[in-house]
């Protein structure tokens, strides 16, 4: 159940000998563990925290035995967004989190060019129990995927959640599993590629291969089916870098279809005089196994079916294949 968002919350400590001269961020995060410690430190500045009934705003300032700290936690600010109904296909929900299997097409967070009907303007209507996060009334996205990839995000719905879902992904304990169409195909039925990946020098917009300023990047794929000039990868992600699959693949001669940031191409000319137009970036976040971040004891194995217009290119393809070899 969500705490009252509309009043603020009191609390009162009795500082005990052996935390002596420790940081009063770090003990009020000991004490508070719902809030995360980047939020106590702008409270602690914005003057919400006493020691001995003084204002202190120095969050790295050290406690001393038998002292009284109090803090106020305001009631956390509405969202700028609004929200807005949409049809979104849940796939696992409880008090602290929610997964959602999102379709391609839909942006997950408002920004430049998106201002509107993102994902995160659904989930604040869905989601009627929204708890602050940050100070602010919204869902907790850890993880992005892109506008034209489909397939399952993770969000947390309060403080707490959203600090674990972040160890989960920061501390790699979250297995990510993704169906990709490539152009081409490999000779070997697996692989790993390990190419640091860093963002493009001339080409903001873009990622790209940086050997001497990029971030390590290690992705591991299987080879499912062969198609008609493409083939089914089952990918998995060690790291999670910016368009690292679609960077990798196109590296290596082998970029998705659809994807024409990175040169995949837009259509497959079949046998005969047959045109396949490639509608998107053929790339879905299929499967997800994480410990529940507030559960431990909780498994959970998601799963994401692939969607219709990706089911489409990949049956038309096969199709070809068959017809080809005859």
């Amino acid at each position: 159940m969500s705490r009252d968002t509309t009043t603020p919350q009191h609390h009162r400590f009795h500082t005990e000998s052996g935390l002596s001269g420790t940081r009063l961020d770090k003990f009020l995060a000991l004490k508070v563990p719902d809030v995360s410690r980047t939020r106590l430190k702008e409270l602690i500045l914005a003057g919400n925290v006493s020691v001995n009934g003084q204002v202190c705003t120095q969050p790295k300032t050290k406690i001393k035995a038998n002292q009284e700290i109090c803090l106020t936690i305001p009631p956390p600010r509405p969202s700028k967004i609004l929200p807005t109904k949409m049809d979104l296909h849940v796939l696992y929900e409880d008090e602290d989190l929610i997964a959602i299997n999102k379709p391609p097409g839909l942006v997950v967070h408002p920004g430049a060019g998106n201002p509107e009907n993102t994902l995160v303007h659904g989930l604040l209507h869905h989601c009627g129990n929204l708890s602050g996060i940050g100070g602010e009334i919204r869902p907790g996205i850890v993880h992005r995927i892109d506008k034209d990839t489909s397939g399952i995000i993770l969000v947390a719905k309060n403080d707490r959640a959203h600090q674990g879902l972040a160890s989960l992904f920061k501390n790699r304990q979250v297995k990510k599993s993704y169906i990709a169409l490539i152009h081409g195909r490999f000779e070997d039925s697996q692989g790993l590629i390990n190419l640091p990946i860093g963002r493009h020098r001339i080409k903001r917009t873009k990622m790209a291969i940086d050997e001497s300023r990029g971030k390590e990047a290690i992705t591991r794929f299987k080879v499912k089916k062969d198609l008609f000039a493409s083939q089914v990868l089952e990918v998995g992600l060690v790291t999670g870098r910016t368009h690292q699959i679609r960077v990798h693949m196109a590296h290596l001669g082998h970029p998705l279809l659809g994807d024409k940031t990175y040169g995949g191409p837009s259509f497959i000319d079949l046998p005969g005089k047959e045109r396949l137009e490639i509608p998107r970036q053929m790339l879905h976040a299929a499967k997800i196994q994480i410990n529940h971040p507030l559960k431990r004891d909780l498994t959970l194995n998601l799963v994401a079916d692939i969607p219709e217009d990706m089911k489409h290119v990949m049956d038309t393809l096969a199709k070809a294949a068959q017809d080809q070899t005859g």
